[in-house]
């Protein structure tokens, strides 16, 4: 899907050797500033849970996607990747409505943040918005507070 390619976005940052090798539906643990080892994607992008969502089904759609865009499964793709620190009994997936298989973990449906331009960002961190708060993910796959 487009919004995927959309949402990653390029940067000007050059991504740490570590997070260079994955494709995006890798999910690693990796230290992200104060917060820790927390959640990115296969190019070392922050991932971020949404509260409302309650280890269920995604409750973000419309404008919501647009700022925090769903980790998805490219087509023809039936499994995100666990990556270095992640339990892979944790990782899985969600189908959004129209069909496309939203990476989870712990449950949660993972989301990036927008504003997030490159890896080892977590600007999203504690924003509260579309009806709830934004968290990182730590290992357990529980939100960093």
């Amino acid at each position: 899907m487009v919004l995927l390619s959309t949402a990653c976005g390029s940067s000007a940052a050059t991504p740490s050797a570590a997070s260079d090798h994955g494709p995006t539906y890798e999910v690693q643990l990796q230290a992200v500033g104060s917060l820790g080892k927390v959640l990115v994607d296969g190019k070392g992008r922050t991932l971020y849970l949404f509260v409302p969502d309650e280890q269920g089904p995604s409750k973000c759609y419309g404008l919501c996607v647009v700022e925090w865009p769903p980790l998805l499964l490219p087509k023809g793709v039936a499994r995100p990747v666990a990556g270095p620190g992640i339990n892979p009994a944790l990782l899985g997936t969600t189908t959004r409505k129209g069909g496309q298989l939203q990476v989870t973990y712990n449950r949660w449906p993972l989301y990036f943040w927008v504003a997030d331009t490159g890896p080892g960002q977590a600007s999203g961190q504690g924003v509260n918005n579309f009806g709830g708060r934004w968290w990182v993910v730590g290992k357990s796959g529980n939100a960093v507070t």
